[in-house]
């Protein structure tokens, strides 16, 4: 695997979701594998789970880890291909991405859209610009569309906890104080809609995602209707796809609390964190035993390693 972006780049789900649970039961049995190898860890953003994860991930394999912190730590980077840099931008990505490509054998690259311009978020171009030219193998560790590192991470939680074979899987939009991208729940919908599951968006009015990560999932308004007999129950606020980055007023009743679990099949919650309690979530809930957020947390561990293990079987 040279690159791992979306679920788009894994021929085999159910084999790279049963390595990951392979690899929890037996994290060190590949350190071989990582024996004098470098991954580099590339943030325009911040990060807790991703970062500390997909660290652990790779010491558990015997790999080498650098951190840099570019939007603090770097020069200002040129994204522009021709400009003339005598502005604020001090160094172009072609050299940036370049020079960590001599320095790792493997980068994680992690960097949020601006949720001003859809056209310029949904090209990727920060991302892809360091695939193109870093020369070694990338891993997103989120981008502006997608966080497949989280995604694989939730299906490997949900193959692990599941009662049933064809789990009922419902992702609900829920409430938040500021526009939020659309990168988890595109990327959790893209994933689900490829996982043998029964799957729902339920959202209101006006935060339709893209069709493109949609394609195959049932959609509804009716959020009480979308958790009838659920399963598992994914929490995630966005901001709009159209129109871009914006937030409505109202909608807070979407919160989900334990009354709204009565009419599901004792549902685990889930959420990729973090949380803002009492707005996106209720501390009843984020407290119970139906919440499962800590266990999903930890097997960010083991989703990241299935992935790093099959990158550096490559180089």
């Amino acid at each position: 695997m040279k690159l791992f972006s979306s679920v788009n780049d894994i021929t085999d789900l159910n084999s790279l979701v049963a390595e990951a649970l392979q690899l929890k039961q037996n994290p060190y049995a590949w350190q071989h594998l990582g024996k004098n190898k470098t991954l580099a860890l590339v943030f325009l953003n911040p990060s807790l789970r991703t970062r500390m994860s997909t660290q652990k991930a790779a010491l558990n394999l015997g790999m080498n880890v650098m951190v840099l912190n570019l939007d603090k730590e770097g020069w200002a980077l040129e994204l522009q291909d021709g400009a003339i840099m005598n502005g604020t931008t001090v160094e172009h990505i072609r050299e940036a991405a370049a020079v960590l490509g001599q320095y790792a054998d493997i980068i994680g690259v992690r960097s949020f859209p601006g949720l001003k311009d859809r056209d310029e978020d949904y090209s990727e171009n920060i991302f892809s610009k360091f695939v193109k030219y870093c020369g070694v193998p990338v891993v997103s560790l989120e981008s502006a569309t997608r966080h497949p590192l989280q995604s694989l991470a939730d299906l490997v939680t949900i193959e692990e906890l599941k009662t049933k074979q064809r789990p009922k899987v419902v992702l609900t939009w829920a409430p938040h104080v500021k526009a939020l991208p659309q990168a988890v729940p595109n990327s959790f919908a893209e994933w689900m809609c490829k996982a043998d599951v029964d799957f729902t968006i339920a959202h209101p009015k006006g935060y339709e995602l893209s069709t493109d990560f949609t394609q195959d999932a049932t959609i509804t308004n009716n959020q009480d209707e979308a958790l009838a007999d659920a399963d598992f129950i994914y929490v995630k606020n966005w901001s709009a796809y159209e129109p871009y980055g914006k937030v409505f007023p109202g909608n807070e009743d979407w919160m989900l609390t334990n009354d709204k679990l009565k009419n599901t099949n004792n549902a685990k919650v889930m959420h990729c964190l973090p949380v803002r309690r009492n707005l996106e979530l209720s501390d009843e809930i984020l407290d119970s035993e139906n919440s499962i957020v800590i266990h999903e947390a930890g097997n960010r561990v083991w989703a990241a390693q299935a992935v790093l293990k099959r990158m550096l079987a490559t180089l």
